[in-house]
């Protein structure tokens, strides 16, 4: 069985996953990338060895061997390559494949009326729909967007992104998470608009105001970084807030690591969110907006995690403040998101789980979901209504 993946480039999210298909066993596994990665990227740390990773092709280096392979494959995954051609060719050959993607219609549904759009997503989607083509999807309201317009019927399948997962035996967790009084509370991301880092300076705010012992660790960079660090003297939190710039990836993790408490205070643009599975991995308890493409699929309210609706502060306060309050509770909701990680959303499960499906296709043209996590069915869940997308700066940057 040949297992082709076509996406614009791999990164660091994405290695994991391809090591793991790379190891299987009774499979062959390729990766085509499509174009450079932007060097904005590569500055952030996404960029791969390409020396350690066999699997990868360059379209840019061999597009004849590299078309072929994308022909003749027993399954392709195609990913966003910028390349319609290549996803066109691939499809009209009627043999088994699998397109992962994110939401179409982020910015609101509203999107779907435009005579325009719909004639697109015809020609890339509807067309196909009695084909063997089946839909990854990239995040919890991604089937919503393709049901609206009638697109993989029965077909549409939970995914998302799989980071690196660490694992720790119980004394190493102990110590990783250890509490001396002083709350350690953690914030990383691009420092834009859509990601909210304004929430976390607030909320320091707050605890400070309630006299509780804690630090507040804001990971990243961005347009808003200059504004956040005035907002930290205007608030009189600089004492306890500590802003570490742009960091390497392995660097964010041991932040991670030492944090109880993580906050992920994306909104509605927000695809899928890594670093919530590189959080609980950590064994923090998260704090975590369930507009965000990855929290529905990751994160059970109150079991291994909390969430909060509709953006509110108020309520993401209220959750992160009874975490602050709550050490045992806090273990034990971070001890429930690390064994997520662990034992379900991670790369070896998620490559078992694809080979799973991908030999039931083959065998006898039948795609038997998982019962839970990677490859379990995804149902439609209502994205954000009209009215909360007029909320805010309703632009993906």
């Amino acid at each position: 069985m040949i297992i082709t993946f076509v996406s614009n480039y791999i990164n660091h999210h994405q290695i994991p996953f391809c090591d793991a298909m790379y190891r299987a066993p009774g499979s062959e596994f390729h990766f085509i990338q499509t174009q450079p990665m932007a060097q904005e990227r590569v500055q952030m740390g996404w960029s791969a060895d390409l020396k350690k990773t066999p699997y990868v092709s360059l379209l840019y280096e061999d597009e004849a061997g590299c078309r072929e392979l994308i022909r003749s494959s027993d399954i392709v995954l195609l990913g966003w390559s910028g390349r319609e051609d290549l996803d066109r060719m691939r499809l009209q050959t009627g043999r088994p494949t699998l397109r992962i993607s994110e939401r179409i219609y982020r910015e609101g549904q509203w999107k779907a009326i435009s005579p325009r759009g719909l004639a697109a997503k015809y020609r890339e989607h509807f067309r196909y729909r009695r084909q063997p083509v089946y839909l990854l999807c990239s995040g919890a309201y991604v089937a919503s967007d393709f049901h609206l317009i009638h697109c993989y019927p029965g077909k549409m399948f939970r995914w998302g992104y799989f980071p690196e997962t660490l694992h720790y035996d119980d004394n190493q967790f102990r110590k990783l998470k250890s509490y001396s009084g002083t709350v350690d509370i953690a914030w990383a991301g691009r420092m834009i608009t859509l990601k909210h880092p304004e929430y976390a300076i607030r909320l320091a705010q707050t605890l400070k105001s309630a006299e509780l012992d804690f630090r507040l660790h804001m990971v990243g960079d961005g347009e808003m970084l200059n504004t956040l660090q005035q907002m930290a003297r205007d608030e009189k939190v600089t004492d306890v807030v500590q802003f570490y710039g742009a960091m390497e990836p392995e660097k964010v993790r041991r932040i991670m690591e030492q944090a109880h408490i993580f906050l992920f205070t994306s909104n509605y643009l927000e695809g899928w969110g890594a670093v919530v599975n590189e959080a609980m991995n950590s064994g923090c308890a998260v704090v975590a907006s369930e507009e965000a493409g990855a929290v529905p699929f990751l994160i059970r309210n109150e079991e291994n995690g909390l969430t909060y609706h509709d953006g509110s502060y108020q309520e993401f306060e209220s959750q992160a403040l009874y975490l602050a309050r709550h050490p045992i509770e806090r273990d034990r909701m971070g001890k429930k998101a690390y064994e997520t990680i662990t034992t379900l959303w991670n790369a070896e499960h998620a490559a078992d789980e694809l080979l799973r499906f991908c030999r039931g296709i083959l065998q006898d043209g039948n795609a038997i979901p998982a019962q839970e996590g990677p490859l379990s069915r995804a149902e439609v869940i209502p994205p954000p209504k009209a009215v909360r997308t007029m909320q805010e700066d309703n632009h993906l940057h």
